[in-house]
């Protein structure tokens, strides 16, 4: 990483990728053997990590469909789920 406050390339990152990168910041803090301005910075950009989860979660939560049911509990189609901010 080039400048350590640009993190432009979290925005390309697939949830995976961005939810491995924020478990390993997360194991660095814990450990607490980075010196403090390494802390700072790693810590925004676990902050933007995320985020970045986040939004992806919600956007994979609103492409979720719940299946509508008869009164006799027989599939009729689907419907969107109703998501809770």
């Amino acid at each position: 990483m080039a400048n350590p406050t640009d993190h432009s390339d979290i925005k390309t990152m697939s949830f995976e990728q961005a939810l491995k990168e924020l478990e390993t910041i997360v194991d660095r803090l814990e450990k607490g053997d980075v010196e403090l301005e390494a802390s700072i910075l790693i810590y925004e950009r676990g902050e933007a990590l995320k985020t970045h989860c986040d939004g992806l979660l919600r956007k994979a939560e609103a492409r979720v469909e719940k299946i509508s049911l008869n009164q006799n509990g027989q599939p009729t189609g689907t419907e969107p789920l109703d998501v809770q901010d």
